[in-house]
């Protein structure tokens, strides 16, 4: 029997769940999905404080959802071609960051670290959760983490400099 035709909103889905066709890249697809979370940033930097705060919370709720009904037409927990929780958990670290390309690269850095080590409570959280919020709250917990640690590590580099 052939496989069922994807309708558009499953297409999309699968678009938006790879991060515009990034996790489809067969080498390191967590980390070009990582890449554009920049661009998000980019966008929620440009808004009142209070409605970036409110946009990141939405797009990470869309996230969940996108990333359960993903996991569902690839047949397979957390399948490495979804990448939008990298996206958002990238967003995440560098909120409230300046645009600033040398603290933009420090935090992807940071992120990347604890995306991949996933030191507690990430690791807790993606083996506790099911389905898209499992895929996505870790890597909100590993921006919290990368988010943090930029900002001391910029605290840091300010107080070397004076």
């Amino acid at each position: 029997m052939a496989p069922k035709a994807l309708n558009f909103k499953d297409r999309l889905v699968l678009f938006l769940a790879s991060g515009l066709f990034l996790g489809l890249i067969p080498f390191a697809p967590g980390t070009f999905g990582s890449l554009l979370g920049i661009p998000l940033h980019w966008l929620f930097s440009h808004l009142p404080i209070f409605l970036g705060i409110c946009s990141l919370g939405f797009v990470i709720l869309i996230s969940v959802w996108i990333s359960s009904r993903a996991e569902l037409l690839l047949g397979n927990k957390d399948p490495s071609q979804i990448v939008i929780d990298e996206v958002v958990g990238m967003a995440v670290a560098l909120a409230g960051a300046p645009i600033e390309p040398s603290l933009i690269i420090v935090a992807f850095m940071f992120f990347r670290f604890f995306d991949i080590w996933k030191p507690f409570p990430i690791r807790y959280i993606d083996k506790s959760f099911p389905g898209g919020w499992g895929i996505v709250l870790d890597d909100v917990a590993a921006g919290v983490m990368a988010n943090l640690a930029w900002r001391l590590w910029d605290l840091e580099v300010i107080s070397h400099a004076w």
